[in-house]
């Protein structure tokens, strides 16, 4: 009776560690649907990486603007304008003023129309305060170290109609890895991006961990608020994953100094969707020798 009663015990303790650990198990693939989710929608979102038509840098002085191959910034569609307007970059600021036979709109982020535009200057530290549109068709003014000019958007871009989504690795909770940061606040973090420019970006911690028994380190990114930004490349980088590598965002240390990586959480930079994007590369000591089979798989071309 005793022994029935000791067995009985610990079969229901048993089944109550599997409930738990299968439930928890729901839970996490939950979430990572939901991120998943999320993430899609904001590829597609107007001002997701999707519909990128154009990225045009600036000459100072005037810049015609049209799909006629004598402007100096050429959009190729025939939909488009064969001169819309000039961009008119001069003294660190941009103006625009439209052909005689074209009209466009500009907004700010409010969604406000400026009335007299011609007077306004494009080129402010906020990127994106102000947006101009042609029918389907929108852009902003950026600023990359020293160059200047517009990314350009087509809101029924074939890239945004025809996509079906990203392919992914199978979920695996084991690619959610602790994490120890090391500061590393006496040194920034030096980030080259896609047009060769390095910038000085400040220093979230290194990243210390270990994958079956062997220890890794990733320098992260401090980029405000409560999370870490790494780009990393690892053995899958131009095989199954996108080759210059993905990106990866995680919460900041805890009190007593540790985080966790998901790497089911990985995915690729807007450069794997457009060539008209300035992604920042990993830094060499972010190359991991190691595959990382898990997060996003590479997507078209670029």
């Amino acid at each position: 009776m005793r022994k029935c009663s000791i067995a009985s015990i610990l079969t229901f303790l048993f089944l109550t560690i599997l409930a738990s650990t299968n439930a928890q198990k729901n839970l996490y693939l939950e979430e990572l649907k939901q991120w998943d989710g999320d993430r899609i929608a904001a590829l597609k979102d107007p001002n997701g990486w999707l519909n990128l038509e154009g990225l045009f840098w600036f000459k100072k002085g005037v810049n015609s603007f049209g799909s006629a191959k004598e402007n100096e910034l050429v959009y190729d569609n025939t939909a488009f304008p064969k001169h819309l307007g000039d961009f008119i970059y001069e003294d660190g600021k941009v103006y625009w003023k439209d052909a005689a036979s074209e009209k466009i709109t500009i907004k700010d982020n409010a969604g406000l129309v400026i009335a007299n535009a011609e007077t306004l200057n494009l080129l402010t530290a906020i990127e994106g305060k102000y947006l101009s549109q042609w029918k389907d068709f929108v852009w902003v003014v950026i600023q990359r170290e020293d160059k200047v000019g517009v990314r350009f958007r087509n809101l029924k871009a074939k890239t945004l109609l025809e996509f079906k989504g990203i392919e992914r690795f199978p979920v695996d909770a084991r690619w959610r890895i602790k994490a120890k940061v090391i500061p590393q606040n006496q040194n920034p973090l030096m980030i080259m991006n896609v047009l060769g420019q390095n910038t000085a970006q400040k220093h979230g911690g290194q990243l210390v961990f270990e994958i079956e028994g062997k220890t890794y380190r990733l320098d992260a990114i401090d980029e405000g608020g409560v999370r870490l930004f790494v780009t990393f490349a690892d053995a899958t980088s131009g095989k199954t994953t996108y080759g210059s590598g993905r990106f990866i965002e995680l919460d900041k240390p805890d009190a007593d100094g540790y985080t966790y990586i998901d790497f089911n959480k990985a995915y690729n930079p807007p450069c794997a969707f457009t060539e008209f994007a300035t992604c920042p590369l990993p830094p060499p000591q972010n190359r991991l020798s190691i595959a990382i089979p898990a997060g996003e798989k590479k997507y078209g071309q670029h």
